[in-house]
């Protein structure tokens, strides 16, 4: 097929569909932009009018004064702060079970004694007093523990019944401590 066109006006051609396609993306871009500002309108509306209630709201409380506490107002919160104070002075004279002293007890016995038990209690009368249960093979063993227990600084006041050694083997223990 035989070319007609000369090359300028080829050219000239080709520019003008050039514009022509950037004037349909500019329309249709203009287009598209117009959808979402509608498309946003309403949620724009409503936020400015939530915006105006807030701030009128905050400026009606900043004006309105606070209503002084009544006497039955203050007498619940004294009563709450005494309450406080208590559990307070509670926690204060607690005696937690630190891991020195169980790692004292596991490392006082053998590898023969076996622990099953250690309890704590906090008598008024007694003290603090720990109480170790436990299985030992033979009497030697149980009072090798006793004694191990005994030369820990840790630890005073070792009380081992003498019902602890009445059988000669799988001897059930019951060993009272109080911590230093």
């Amino acid at each position: 097929m035989i070319n007609l066109i000369p090359k300028e006006d080829k050219k000239k051609m080709a520019m003008a569909f050039y514009y022509r396609l950037l004037v349909l993306f500019l329309v249709m871009f203009s287009f598209a932009m117009f959808i979402a500002s509608v498309a946003l309108l309403p949620a724009y509306f409503a936020s400015t009018t939530k915006d105006s209630i807030a701030e009128l709201k905050l400026e009606t409380q900043k004006n309105t004064t606070v209503p002084l506490l009544g006497q039955e107002s203050l007498t619940a919160i004294q009563d709450m702060n005494n309450k406080l104070s208590l559990v307070e002075k509670a926690e204060e004279n607690k005696f937690p079970i630190s891991k020195n002293i169980i790692s004292d007890i596991i490392s006082s016995k053998t590898s023969d004694i076996k622990i099953t038990q250690i309890l704590y209690t906090d008598d008024p009368t007694v003290g603090k007093q720990i109480t170790i249960l436990g299985t030992a093979p033979s009497r030697e063993s149980l009072l090798s523990f006793e004694q191990s227990l005994e030369n820990n600084p840790a630890f005073k006041n070792i009380n081992l019944p003498i019902s602890s050694f009445i059988k000669d083997s799988n001897l059930q223990f019951n060993l009272t401590l109080s911590p230093v």
